[in-house]
């Protein structure tokens, strides 16, 4: 199942959005039919209260912070994630990057993900 599709959807503040999306499509994330880099983006507000232990690249231990973030979400093969996530931790800001994957039920007579 190595040719299997997910969906990855990975939170990054703003100003770091064009270099995550970037470096998910260097790695091959994004790849629909004759499109390479393809992906969705919407805005939001993140928050979150660093602990004790935390080194916070935004905000302060114990206190609660909000910083305007965008949700990427892209496609790629299951064969791919490993190296699509470690390219996004090479240029994520954050210490703990949230990221999610989903798996995709496709019909594979009319799949249009191709690489």
């Amino acid at each position: 199942m190595q040719n299997s599709v997910v969906k990855i959807v990975v939170f990054v503040p703003e100003m770091h959005a064009d270099a995550v999306r970037n470096a998910m499509g260097e790695e091959g994330a994004g790849v629909v039919g004759e499109y390479k880099f393809c992906s969705f983006s919407v805005k939001g507000i993140g928050r979150f209260i660093p602990m004790a232990r935390a080194h916070p690249t935004i905000g302060k231990v114990g206190k609660l912070e909000e910083v305007k973030e965008e949700r990427i979400e892209t496609v790629c093969y299951k064969k791919d994630l490993d190296k699509i996530i470690s390219a996004i931790k090479k240029v994520h800001p954050y210490e703990e990057v949230a990221i999610d994957v989903y798996p995709l039920v496709l019909n594979p007579n009319k799949t249009t993900y191709k690489k």
